[in-house]
């Protein structure tokens, strides 16, 4: 028989209330299974907001306090618990960094800059500061903590499988000094000796046309439909329609079929790091 796995209130927002609503539940003396009957929501998931993983949809907010009868508790929480699960990053992209961590595969593509789950603290500051030049020190370190902090899933020597494309103008023109960009390189090419992402490098002479413009993020998961997050400079859009979500899935396989072997694109990013590291120009 499965030991019963306490939760720690104390732990944080989201623990707290996770807590909050397997005492309801239970005082209520329903099982997990009957609590989520008649809604569109599973065991795992609910379970998973219990112990403080989720954050719990206004959904299923609703229901919940419909079947308990708690007078609306659980949907005022939800965007306590939002909050305290979104830390330092935007609120558009708190859905995104929660269901990055249930993610089976990321497939990411980008043609601007570096991905977050790939750079390095140099590279985050300068974005940081470039984007958030009003911010305080302590509010610029706090943003830049919390984007380091989605590398985390990295320590899972097996999931998510990630696998990225990046275009060649990310190697070739720099937005950090030249000792920081080989460090930069040196921390893409480790991880990809690690076997822990696949990358690739689109060229010069790659597709152009104007999806290339739009950074992508699609997510796939073991019990949930799939994912698509893309964003500009200050807004963030997810996309859950499974049919628009499988069209960008096929562009993002084009720009992949077009993008240089994962073993070229290593020997290209180990070249551009020598490179960066002696002071050589870049061609």
């Amino acid at each position: 028989m499965a030991t019963r796995k306490e939760i720690d209130g104390s732990a944080g927002v989201p623990q707290f209330y996770g807590k909050e609503l397997r005492f309801k539940r239970e005082e209520a003396g329903l099982t997990l299974e009957k609590l989520v009957e008649g809604s569109f929501f599973g065991i795992t998931y609910l379970s998973e907001i219990e112990h403080g993983h989720r954050r719990m949809p206004v959904e299923l907010a609703q229901h919940v306090d419909r079947v308990l009868g708690t007078d609306g508790f659980f949907q005022r929480r939800c965007e306590d618990v939002r909050k305290a699960k979104q830390g330092a990053h935007a609120a558009y992209f708190a859905g995104v960094m929660e269901a990055e961590t249930r993610a089976r595969s990321i497939s990411e593509w980008s043609g601007t800059l570096i991905p977050g789950l790939l750079q390095t603290r140099a590279y985050a500051r300068a974005l940081v500061d470039s984007a958030h030049s009003l911010d305080s020190p302590e509010e610029v370190e706090a943003k830049i903590d919390s984007r380091l902090g989605r590398a985390r899933l990295f320590t899972n020597p097996k999931r998510p499988e990630y696998w990225v494309i990046l275009h060649e103008a990310l190697v070739d023109h720099p937005i950090i000094p030249p000792a920081e960009m080989a460090e930069q390189l040196d921390h893409i090419g480790t991880l990809m000796r690690r076997r822990r992402i696949v990358a690739q490098i689109l060229p010069w002479n790659g597709p152009t046309r104007s999806l290339t413009e739009l950074p992508l993020f699609l997510m796939d998961f073991d019990n949930e439909p799939p994912l698509l997050y893309t964003e500009g400079a200050y807004h963030g859009q997810t996309i859950d329609d499974p049919a628009l979500v499988m069209r960008y899935r096929k562009a993002y396989d084009r720009l992949r079929a077009a993008a240089l072997p994962p073993e070229a694109s290593l020997t290209l990013i180990d070249k551009a790091a020598e490179e960066y590291r002696h002071g050589q120009p870049r061609p």
